[in-house]
């Protein structure tokens, strides 16, 4: 077995429960339709694109993604970047379970 191979840990999600984990929680955090939270790709405006998502949604988002996925995230971590998209917020909370 090489390093190629390497299995992830086995505590930890996979890409495919983090992607539809934060899917559930976009939709139950800003009450939008699952059609809508399905169609989302990576290119998809978040922040300052969704009305829904305004500053006060954030902290509601931040907190559920920390209790759904079980990851801790820290005030120097969220940034605009992370929210602007749906693939900068995945990959965010991909890398946080990483981190575990």
């Amino acid at each position: 077995m090489t390093a190629d191979t390497a299995t992830a840990e086995p505590t930890g999600p996979s890409r495919s429960e983090i992607d539809q984990t934060l899917r559930a929680i976009l939709r139950d955090v800003l009450g939008l339709d699952q059609t809508q939270v399905d169609a989302f790709d990576a290119d998809t405006g978040l922040f300052g694109h969704l009305p829904e998502l305004d500053s006060m949604a954030v902290a509601g988002l931040l907190t559920e993604m920390e209790d759904r996925l079980d990851i801790v995230i820290e005030d120097e971590d969220v940034d605009g970047e992370m929210l602007e998209t749906y693939g900068g917020l995945l990959a965010f909370a991909e890398a946080k379970a990483v981190e575990g």
